[in-house]
């Protein structure tokens, strides 16, 4: 038996040293015993006001509190970015540990996604996953209650449907709990999506996420695995309403495991 339950919760404003003043709004930390999960499609730190600003992406996500983090259109050491390791220099502002999975090269570099997690992972891994238009992947990061997967899917929907028949696979095959975070470039109503929610729970439901400007699209999401008589109690779930930073706006979830 899947239990899914929802309940309320509230958002605090208020202002300390990592809050974003302009924004209007400041977490307060999740209590004991719920893991807050976040996902973000950073548009490697280019806000909307076309400036790169890793500092701000990082204030961003000090001000929500995450346990966990999937990010997603990361620079590494390219032309683009300077030479900067984005996802390092995001992760060294949030105190948090960092990993990184590179799905194609790029300018010298490397662009893909990443993970941000303040528990140290037992392990990491990084599969390939279809893209027409460019290879995608799916970044695993193990943790003692469970396994988070990050990813970014392509915009062909052939593709987000081939991948989500191989993440449905892997997911079913670890026997443990599994988190999936990411921008899933699909909509709802989308064969991808469909096809994703035979085997997981959608913990953020389908609240609008792009553009962050004024969302319009829901394509950012946090599942579930439904296996195993997995149980879980979302505490919170919540599209930040942060419209500079990025092009998408943040989603977390408040999530406490049975």
């Amino acid at each position: 038996m899947i239990a899914l339950s929802i309940i309320s919760s509230h958002r605090v404003d208020g202002q300390n040293k990592n809050a974003i003043q302009s924004s209007g709004y400041q977490y307060e930390k999740p209590v004991d015993g719920v893991v807050r999960i976040l996902t973000y499609n950073v548009r490697n730190g280019r806000g909307m006001d076309d400036r790169t600003d890793y500092d701000r992406v990082a204030n961003v996500i000090i001000a929500i509190h995450p346990e966990v983090v999937a990010l997603q259109e990361l620079d590494s050491v390219t032309i683009r970015s300077n030479g900067v390791d984005v996802l390092k220099a995001i992760a060294e502002k949030c105190e948090m540990n960092y990993f990184y999975g590179a799905s194609i090269p790029y300018q010298g570099g490397k662009y893909g996604i990443g993970i941000l997690s303040k528990e140290t992972p037992l392990k990491t891994t990084f599969f390939p996953l279809p893209g027409t238009e460019e290879k995608r992947g799916l970044l695993m990061a193990e943790f003692k209650e469970y396994i988070f997967f990050c990813s970014h899917f392509s915009l062909t929907e052939a593709d987000r449907v081939a991948s989500v028949q191989l993440i449905n696979k892997k997911g079913t095959e670890l026997h443990k709990r599994v988190i999936m975070a990411g921008d899933l470039n699909a909509t709802p109503q989308s064969e991808a999506i469909k096809s994703l929610s035979e085997h997981w729970i959608n913990f953020t439901g389908n609240q609008p996420t792009f553009p962050s400007s004024g969302p319009k699209e829901c394509i950012d999401y946090i599942w579930g695995i439904s296996c195993c008589n997995f149980n879980y109690n979302i505490m919170k779930q919540e599209v930040v309403p942060e419209k500079i930073a990025s092009d998408h706006c943040p989603v977390f979830v408040d999530v406490s495991f049975k």
